[in-house]
């Protein structure tokens, strides 16, 4: 099973990289984390941000693995703890079909994404830059394999 995370944004910060690609490591061979950078769509005056969003999904779309289980970042979502973060993994990892976290841009995510997805979830009530979210959901998937895996990274 895979772990995508699907970001609109790109050219992201050198820490930004840095430390994502720390947490992507730390994963085993058969939970490993992929990024795919989702290009923005060119905002202007005369989009708004419905057709942005809508255009951004279209990309999302195409980027999505094939059958699999789509959770969406949304500060609407569902507030998981850290353990319930973990035992979702175990679930996941049950049925096998690799996981699509999908950040959205600078307006959201297409409410038509949002509808299909299997889950909805919000990393914090904060409004976080998306570059740091890519991180923290990098750190909290890592976190929640260490808590499964009984390894000594997760402190009660």
């Amino acid at each position: 099973m895979r772990l995508f995370i699907l970001g609109v944004g790109h050219k992201m910060p050198g820490w930004i990289e840095t430390a994502f690609a720390e947490y992507a490591k730390r994963m085993p061979p058969e939970l490993r984390i992929e990024l795919k950078e989702i290009k923005p769509e060119q905002r202007s005056n005369s989009r708004t941000a419905e057709t942005v969003m809508a255009a951004e999904a279209q990309r999302i779309d195409a980027a999505l693995p094939r059958g699999c289980r789509l959770v969406c970042l949304d500060e609407r979502g569902q507030d998981l703890t850290t353990m319930r973060l973990a035992q979702s993994l175990t679930v996941w990892q049950q049925d096998g079909r690799d996981v699509a976290f999908v950040i959205g841009g600078a307006d959201g995510l297409d409410p038509t994404l949002k509808s299909r997805a299997d889950t909805l979830i919000r990393l914090s009530s904060l409004t976080l830059p998306h570059g740091m979210v890519r991180v923290l959901l990098a750190e909290q998937l890592y976190r929640a394999w260490s808590i499964n895996a009984n390894h000594p990274y997760h402190r009660v």
